[in-house]
């Protein structure tokens, strides 16, 4: 009766609704991005696994940069308005790349460019969205809320990575950059919509911008549940990140697969999601947040040493004249696995961030952590494409199934892994105090 009556409340939240609804458009645009970027840098482009990773760390390169005074800055703004400013200016770069590339002046270094202009609008943007989430939804509701959010980003995965292949091969890759520009826009149009909140009054120690970061900073890695979580994901997205860089060059180039197959191999991965994201509420209400994590992170793990199994029999199988299907099954088995462990366990961990966080603090919190884990990108996914070109693809896998299997015994070895989310959640009055 709880979980139907918190799920009726949220549908009936209408500001709720109309962000969901945004953010679902902007997630189905996302992942014809993901496709149409990797063949537009290594196919259109002729660039190398180290390009795919350079283009990688500048979309992040901003949270590393700018991150933690990002949510300090979107704290003097209405988070509304900086969402709908984030979402019209990524769909303007877009449509910037989509031009170049069909006029023939673009290059990778140029990509490089734009997509870190890109990824300074997403930091914004995030940063605002985690807290504007708190602003519409009651705290007792914010799993649930996540859940929905993350699942409506998995079908978006599971249909626009298998839509964003055909279209890269029926409209180019530059072409299928404009269809997400337009979700982009029409993103930022239904956020204009929602309600303008005046913003947050500082409630730090100090007036000073140290202070203020120093006040986040002890609060993200202080918490005796946040600081570990932190610290784990943070090791954990440098395999993530490695992984990101190579998958498309092992489709694209190791196992001499096209655009379809690297939007049907995303397509399992949002398929496991789909379904993690279904079980993620209530696994986590019956064994806790903790114990659930950090199962999620074990089989995320062995999806990532799967992965470099088949990729180091590729060749061989090249050789034995293997057709294409077994080895988009294999690889797509994977991903399989990854999304089930990837979607059970980030709407707890989100939830759980949002739900033993004072709203003040939770912008700073979530541009601290975010801040950090895009650096881990920054440093992961150059280093995961320098190792395919040096090394091979199978070798870059193997060692991000070791940065993941470190994230697991951080997080396994620590106090989170007994956590359970009804036991640290604050009310509403100590949260707005």
């Amino acid at each position: 009766m709880g979980a139907k009556r918190g799920a009726g409340e949220l549908r009936h939240n209408a500001p709720f609704v109309r962000f969901w609804t945004a953010s679902t458009v902007s997630d189905f645009g996302t992942y014809i991005t993901t496709v149409a970027l990797a063949v537009l840098v290594l196919v259109t482009l002729g660039g190398s696994a180290q390009d795919q990773g350079w283009v990688s760390a500048a979309r992040w390169a901003p949270y590393l940069l700018f991150g933690l005074v990002a949510g300090i800055w979107v704290d003097h703004f209405s988070r509304t308005t900086v969402l709908v400013a984030a979402d019209l200016g990524r769909g303007v770069l877009l449509a910037l790349l989509c031009i170049g590339g069909v006029a023939g002046w673009l290059n990778v270094p140029l990509v490089v460019v734009v997509i870190f202009a890109f990824g300074m609008l997403s930091m914004l943007g995030d940063a605002a969205d985690r807290s504007l989430l708190t602003q519409l939804v009651p705290r007792p509701l914010l799993v649930k809320a996540n859940a929905r959010l993350q699942q409506s980003d998995t079908v978006a995965q599971t249909v626009g990575g298998a839509v964003a292949g055909g279209l890269v091969a029926a409209l180019t890759a530059p072409f299928a950059l404009l269809l997400d520009a337009a979700s982009f826009l029409f993103s930022g149009a239904i956020m204009a919509s929602l309600p303008r909140r005046r913003p947050l009054r500082n409630t730090g120690v100090g007036p000073t911008l140290s202070a203020r970061i120093g006040e986040s900073l002890r609060w993200a890695y202080g918490h005796r549940f946040i600081g570990p979580m932190a610290w784990s994901t943070h090791v954990w997205f440098i395999g993530s990140a490695m992984l990101g860089t190579v998958l498309p060059v092992l489709v694209l180039h190791d196992a001499g697969l096209g655009a379809v197959a690297l939007g049907l191999v995303l397509s399992c991965a949002g398929v496991g999601a789909v379904i993690g994201t279904g079980i993620s509420l209530r696994a986590g209400q019956r064994w806790g947040t903790g114990p659930v994590m950090v199962v999620a992170r074990g089989f995320e793990a062995l999806s990532v040493v799967l992965l470099a199994i088949v990729a180091g029999a590729v060749p061989g199988w090249h050789e034995a004249g293997v057709p294409p299907g077994p080895v988009v099954g294999c690889i797509g088995a994977a991903q399989l696995v990854w999304g089930i462990a990837l979607g059970t366990g980030s709407p707890l961990e989100m939830g759980f961030q949002q739900a033993v966080t004072p709203d003040a603090m939770i912008a700073r919190m979530s541009s601290v952590i975010r801040s950090a884990n895009r650096g881990m990108i920054v440093i992961g996914a150059p280093v995961g494409g320098l190792i395919a070109t040096v090394a091979g693809v199978a070798v870059a896998l193997w060692v991000a199934a070791g940065f993941i299997c470190l994230g697991l015994v951080l997080l396994a070895a620590s106090p989170f892994r007994t956590a359970r989310i009804e036991d640290e959640m604050l009310d509403d009055e100590a949260a707005a105090g």
